[in-house]
């Protein structure tokens, strides 16, 4: 008598595995893998993985996927190991991540990963994801890279070099970039939130004809605009800050990162470095190099000032002052403001936000906010409200809030902001023609009466 087993189909074979500490935590993804790859996928936990991974039926594997909460992050070191075994074997590497702070993202996109899905996954997200890994050559797939620290080689007038974002192709006006500078009154003020999305904003004002955009996070020391776009720190930034007089476009041009093809980075370098390494001859130098190539340079200033602030205060068109409604930040921005008096260095182009702003609901905010201006002798040409938690989480996720937070109220007004400046020059385009100190003086002017 013939067994029944004989006529069963045979297993298909596994095309994909997940790797998590209970895979049962994260059910909408067992639901995605399951539409995606039907039966072809199994789960392992961290110490199978790492097993699996060493036999040579790993490199029939297509991909893998890793999901992490912020239980795992004590394990991050294994993990990374397992993303390394993984690149051994050939094989992408997905990473779904749910509350994981954004050193540990940096650090496992660093490690290799190649692309990436926030949980609870969004509809169709992994989807997306394992799309990108399957094409090759894909934007996306290439901005991942980047984020994971590789370089993609690319040919250049017949050479082989690192290829150059696509945003440093050359300014569009007929006019010298405008520089913008932001500095917290006090450390938490939110300026390099302010500094990343503005630089976003203004790099999307319009579909066609957007001023190309460089963030440049001077603060040597804790710098986190890379953080919160999950860019790579280049070596060659150091470089480039140790010998600013000897460096051209070009090798400014290669120590940038690019966030989505779109928004260039002058990131902080990846070391702790003092800040005194650079003077007001080389910040003038730098943002000289920025001018050239970009339409808009926001500059991300350390919350400490420095021996070179006043060069950044003479180069910026404005030098936003982020202050909060509290005690500390209005004593600090009235006595940075004092500091600047007594050294002789002109408070014409000091421009102060107010960040996390009492919402439209409470009706006592409107007066707090005229008595905090009055107290500081000062006009807020912008007042951003708290755009609350999600702030955080979309920093964590280290993308901008206009991609994952665009009806939040502090969005919304950022864009405003990007819009005032925006406006200013196209202004400035229409009716300078040579750049000169007359034709600077009346930029800036321009630019403070469009938030009057």
């Amino acid at each position: 008598m013939s067994s029944n087993l004989a006529i069963l189909p045979e297993p298909e074979p596994l095309r994909a595995v997940t790797v998590s500490r209970d895979v049962q935590e994260f059910d909408l993804l067992i639901e995605d893998m399951e539409a995606e790859l039907g039966e072809a996928w199994g789960d392992l936990d961290f110490a199978e993985a790492a097993a699996f991974l060493r036999q040579d039926e790993a490199q029939k594997l297509e991909f893998l996927v890793l999901a992490m909460d912020q239980e795992d992050e004590p394990r991050l070191s294994q993990v990374i190991e397992l993303i390394s075994l993984a690149k051994r074997a050939t094989l992408r590497v997905i990473l779904v991540a749910e509350g994981l702070g954004p050193m540990a993202l940096h650090e496992l996109l660093r490690a290799g990963a190649d692309d990436f899905a926030p949980y609870p996954l969004p509809e169709n997200a992994l989807s997306e994801a394992v799309a990108r890994i399957r094409t090759p050559g894909r934007a996306d797939s290439d901005d991942m890279m980047r984020r994971a620290g590789a370089d993609l080689p690319q040919t250049v007038d017949g050479t082989t070099a690192p290829a150059l974002p696509a945003t440093t192709g050359g300014r569009t006006g007929a006019t010298e970039g405008a520089v913008f500078a932001i500095q917290s009154a006090a450390g938490g003020n939110g300026a390099t939130t302010i500094a990343v999305n503005l630089g976003w904003e203004l790099a999307n004002i319009s579909k066609t004809g957007a001023p190309r955009v460089c963030v440049v996070d001077l603060n040597l020391q804790f710098g986190s605009v890379a953080t919160y776009l999950d860019l790579p720190r280049k070596p060659m930034i150091y470089e480039v800050l140790s010998d600013v007089s000897s460096m051209d476009e070009q090798a400014f041009r290669q120590a940038l990162g690019t966030y989505k093809d779109v928004l260039s980075v002058f990131t902080a370098p990846a070391d702790v470095l003092p800040l005194d390494l650079i003077g007001p001859e080389d910040v003038t130098g730098l943002l000289t190099l920025a001018r050239d190539c970009f339409d808009i340079v926001i500059v991300d200033m350390p919350c400490t000032v420095t021996g070179w602030t006043d060069t950044v205060i003479s180069q910026a068109e404005l030098f936003f002052v982020v202050s909060e409604m509290e005690v500390r930040s209005a004593q600090n921005a009235l006595r940075f403001q004092n500091l600047l008096q007594s050294e002789g260095v002109s408070t014409e182009r000091l421009s102060h936000l107010l960040n996390r702003a009492p919402g439209k609901m409470d009706m006592g905010g409107r007066s707090r906010i005229e008595k905090m201006a009055e107290s500081l002798g000062v006009k807020f040409h912008a007042v951003l409200p708290d755009g609350g938690k999600q702030v955080t989480e979309v920093n964590d996720q280290a993308a901008p809030l206009r991609e994952l937070a665009p009806r939040n109220a502090l969005t919304k007004e950022i864009q405003k902001l990007a819009q005032g400046l925006h406006e200013a020059r196209e202004r400035i385009e229409a009716g300078d023609d040579v750049v000169s100190a007359k034709a600077r003086s009346k930029k800036r002017a321009i630019f403070g009466l469009s938030f009057g």
